[in-house]
């Protein structure tokens, strides 16, 4: 099994402020790999360097063999983003957001239809799915949001603090999610700043303190 993730020596600065440092790390397929640390270590920076919404000052990384700057679009294909902050249109339905995720994934028609009602029924929101974002509550939102990460079917999914602000309900919701996508062989990444959602969530996890990579290894193996 070949690696899904390879960060080499990925690197940013904001003018002066080094917010990741020199960082390596990878993530194998079909794993669930946690980036563990304190807001502001650098964990959604790196996210964004990964998936291609901000240039590297130094280094690189390598989407299942794709060169990130090289190959940006290629490498894209492969995954999907859940930004901690949403990125759904409250004044559209669940249906009309998912739809329009799949146009721009350029998904045909009839296969983002197919897929879209599946997903609805997976996460819990077909029943909504005419019902207009905005009256949904922050999981369902949440839930939503991680639809339309996956209308174009990513081998690998990114999620940024998945359950922050969450309550109890609605994280144990999207934990059992992430544990379902992973068994049918996605790849999750995700950035957290909560040890015990590394610690039942993840194979293998990182912990970023700032900018640095501190430790790599299981969660067993870190405590």
């Amino acid at each position: 099994m070949g690696y899904a993730v390879v960060s080499l020596g990925l690197t940013k600065f904001y003018g002066k402020l080094l917010a990741v440092d020199n960082v390596y790390f990878n993530v194998q397929e079909n794993e669930i790999f946690g980036f563990l640390g304190p807001n502001g270590a650098g964990k959604t920076t790196t996210i964004r360097m990964l998936t291609g919404l901000t240039k590297p000052t130094k280094g690189t990384a390598r989407i299942f063999g794709h060169d990130i700057l090289k190959e940006t679009l290629t490498a894209q294909k492969y995954f999907g983003v859940v930004p901690e902050t949403s990125n759904i249109y409250d004044y559209l339905s669940a249906w009309d957001n998912l739809m329009f995720m799949g146009e721009l994934y350029r998904v045909p028609k009839h296969e983002r239809e197919k897929y879209g009602r599946e997903l609805l029924e997976i996460f819990g929101l077909y029943e909504r799915r005419y019902d207009k974002v905005k009256g949904f509550s922050k999981g369902l939102k949440r839930r939503l949001t991680i639809a339309m990460a996956l209308i174009h079917r990513p081998k690998l999914l990114f999620l940024d603090e998945p359950t922050s602000g969450l309550d109890v309900r609605s994280t144990v919701i999207i934990r059992n999610i992430i544990r379902k996508l992973n068994r049918e062989g996605v790849t999750v990444f995700l950035t957290t700043h909560n040890i015990e959602e590394a610690n039942v969530l993840c194979d293998r996890v990182a912990i970023i303190y700032k900018g640095k990579i501190v430790a790599i290894d299981t969660p067993e193996k870190l405590k």
